[in-house]
């Protein structure tokens, strides 16, 4: 039987509340319920989003598979968490509140890389910031908890997702407990949760009981012990990160006895079989080190996070077990991918694709940016090390049927109040991984890479890109429309692997500028990164340029780079900036590497370790980790050196690198040697040197710029 062969999402029997029938909106106050005729919901979806009725938002994509099984389903979108009074705005729910901190984590939300507090908030009404508290999912949780005591919470969204183990959190600059134990929720649902949440609440309203939904795939739970019939194998046997100190042994329960622990040192010392049964495997759990060694040990945080990265296949992925002081989490597999029909049957929902009626005429920065964009799959199997996409959503593709993405943009054009016929992005987490798959589905479920396109794209993953194209050709015919660009992240690397996709991309669905993200020049930074390196991009230029020539069009390629990633040298960033300025690059505004929860790039920030290969105590990391707020700046700096703001830091530390001679006004040189005044004015200062000129960044999309210039926003 082929593992993914789960059950389709849409087959259950819906539950009796269908006959009220699809609401307009989901609603968010009891009068809109009392309009539907509900006297209570079955669920209540708690966000710290303002409500969008939009398949690109979490709540809202959530909250209609939910109304499609027949439940009904409100929304308290950015409660006031100051008390328990406003979890009560809708009365007490059936069956459970969903809890998400909303779209993107909400520390990663309020805080920039240098731990400073924005001034907004783009998933908000008009852009207002502070509607959501730190850490969201555990303050809606206890919220919940405090206004009904005995309603199951369920915790997800990315928030929850990339906290569900042991995890090093940057802003207390700490090893933190998984968020199912800090929430005090019931059950974690991680990843895209369809599958999950659609047999969750049916269970529930059959009569279970939640501390009776354990082994669903995509959740985290609570275990008091091994349930029986399951073997447990120390991730000290997989991966060992260097001889653990005697006498205590970090991943031995408290309940196991010395004889067992001298029992398993023998077994170790005996032949091991080479390979165990699929039937054994399936009922193995790999124990990772526990909170109180992780919190403590940065080695023992970085060899756990090898091994979780290395469970996430949902094709051979093991469960992992995880103690948390008296208390053990139990990590169910990824769950299973959406078919194509399961993903359309999502997307195909009675979505308003508006925000609520009762923001009124408010701006919702997030929505402008997403409303004429149309989401066409899932996932990333790019495996970047500092993102968090591949841990969220999975490396398997999952894509919507050609008509089902047709029938979305026909529904825009018909529908949108404010759409001029041109669709702003087809794409997802990138712009061109739409029906990519491994060539072989028994490889794809065996594979433990965490990337298929690094160091070079695996011979195994189809590259065909014939799908897209062909669905960009039938986009762009339909009538009504008169532009589709494509704004999602294009993986280059990939998309020189055909120069016919390439060409119908530059020909027609760049507006000006295509943003691609070689991230850095350098070999050290990129191996960390899991980038390719920068031949990629020159082949991709060149192809760029080439058919923006015969398409008669002045195009320009914006590239986005990082400061400060984990293995970045001083040398590396002032490398990367004398690139920028041979290429006549000037960055309006850059990104310093921010350690977002879970990722392997995180890891390796917090312990100095290349966690890409074997953890070991005995070798000294010759690592660089960029962690001052002195060293981040200038790396920073580096990227902007065109500032004079920077001049300063620049000249002081060219000349401790030795590198003094690229103070000056040569062409040749990186910054000149001589600083305009405050405020703003044309300065000289003594010695050589041309007047300096604020050059304007021009930002608009259907002009050429006097000199190349790109807007870092992510």
């Amino acid at each position: 039987m082929n593992i993914f062969d789960a059950k389709h999402i849409f087959s259950y029997r819906k539950y009796w509340a269908q006959r009220f029938g699809t609401a307009q909106e989901l609603p968010m106050s009891k009068a809109e319920m009392d309009i539907l005729g509900w006297d209570s919901c079955d669920v209540i979806l708690v966000t710290g989003d303002a409500y969008i009725d939009h398949p690109s938002f979490g709540m809202a994509l959530i909250g209609r598979v939910l109304e499609a099984q027949g439940f009904r389903v409100g929304i308290l979108s950015q409660p006031d968490w100051q008390s328990a009074e406003d979890f009560t705005r809708l009365g007490r729910p059936n069956l459970f509140f969903g809890v998400t901190g909303g779209n993107m984590d909400s520390m990663v939300n309020r805080y920039t890389a240098d731990k400073k507090i924005r001034s907004n908030d783009a998933y908000t009404a008009n852009g207002e910031g502070g509607k959501r508290p730190d850490r969201a999912v555990n303050v809606y949780s206890h919220r919940c908890r405090e206004a009904y005591k005995d309603v199951p919470i369920i915790i997800g969204g990315i928030e929850a997702s990339l906290r569900r183990i042991a995890h090093y959190d940057y802003w207390s600059d700490k090893v933190r407990k998984s968020v199912l134990l800090d929430s005090k929720a019931d059950l974690l649902v991680y990843g895209n949760a369809e599958r999950q949440i659609t047999e969750i609440a049916h269970r529930l309203a059959a009569g279970e009981l939640i501390t009776d939904l354990k082994g669903i795939r995509g959740t985290v739970h609570f275990v008091k012990q091994v349930p029986a019939g399951w073997t447990v194998k120390d991730s000290s046997d997989i991966d060992t990160p260097g001889k653990v100190i005697k006498p205590k042994n970090p991943y031995l329960m408290e309940e196991e006895s010395v004889c067992a622990e001298k029992q398993s040192e023998a077994q170790a010392k005996e032949p091991k079989s080479s390979k165990i049964s699929n039937e054994q495997r399936a009922k193995t759990v790999i124990r990772l080190p526990d909170f109180d060694t992780v919190k403590d040990d940065p080695i023992q945080y970085a060899h756990a996070s090898r091994v979780m990265h290395g469970e996430t296949n949902p094709g051979n992925a093991r469960p992992l077990l995880q103690k948390h002081m008296q208390r053990y989490i139990w990590v169910n597999p990824p769950p299973i991918p959406l078919t194509m029909s399961e993903m359309d049957g999502v997307f195909d929902l009675s979505y308003s694709r508006l925000p609520h009626t009762g923001y009124g005429k408010a701006n919702i920065p997030a929505f402008e940016m997403i409303q004429h964009s149309v989401n066409i799959m899932r996932g990333c199997f790019g495996g970047c090390s500092f993102c968090s996409i591949t841990e969220h959503e999975g490396r398997i593709i999952q894509s919507r049927s050609e008509d089902s993405i047709i029938k979305e943009i026909e529904a825009i054009r018909d529908t949108s109040p404010n759409f001029t016929g041109h669709i702003s992005d087809l794409g997802g987490p990138t712009a061109n991984m739409y029906r990519l798959a491994c060539k072989d589905e028994k490889i794809e479920q065996a594979c433990r890479r965490p990337s298929c396109v690094f160091p070079g794209i695996c011979e195994n993953l189809n590259t065909d890109h014939t799908p897209l194209i062909k669905l960009y050709r039938r986009a762009r015919a339909l009538p009504g429309i008169k532009k589709i660009l494509i704004a999602s992240g294009l993986r280059y690397d990939l998309a020189v692997e055909s120069p016919e996709y390439v060409k119908e991309l530059v020909t027609h669905h760049v507006g000006g500028y295509l943003k691609i993200a070689p991230e850095h020049t350098e070999q050290g930074p990129l191996s960390k990164m899991m980038k390719p390196g920068m031949g990629s991009y020159d082949s991709f230029k060149q192809m760029f340029e080439k058919y923006s020539k015969e398409a008669g069009k002045e195009q320009y390629l914006i590239p986005y780079f990082i400061a400060a990633h984990p293995g970045t040298e001083d040398l590396d960033m002032l490398n990367l900036a004398l690139w920028l300025k041979r290429h006549d690059f000037r960055a309006d505004q850059v990104q310093a590497f921010l350690p977002s929860p879970m990722s392997i790039a995180t890891a390796m920030y917090h312990s100095g370790k290349d966690t890409l290969n074997k953890v070991s105590r005995r070798e000294v990391s010759n690592m660089t980790i960029p962690k001052g707020i002195k060293q981040r700046r200038l790396h920073k700096a580096f990227l902007r050196y065109h500032d004079p703001k920077n001049w300063p830091l620049l000249r002081e530390a060219l000349k401790n690198m030795g590198r003094a001679d690229l103070i000056g006004n040569g062409k040749q040189q990186l910054i000149p040697n001589w600083q305009p005044k405050e405020g703003g004015k044309d300065d000289r200062i003594k010695g050589k040197g041309n007047t300096f000129r604020t050059q304007r960044v021009d930002n608009n999309p259907r002009r050429a710029p006097a000199k190349k210039s790109y807007n870092k926003t992510r």
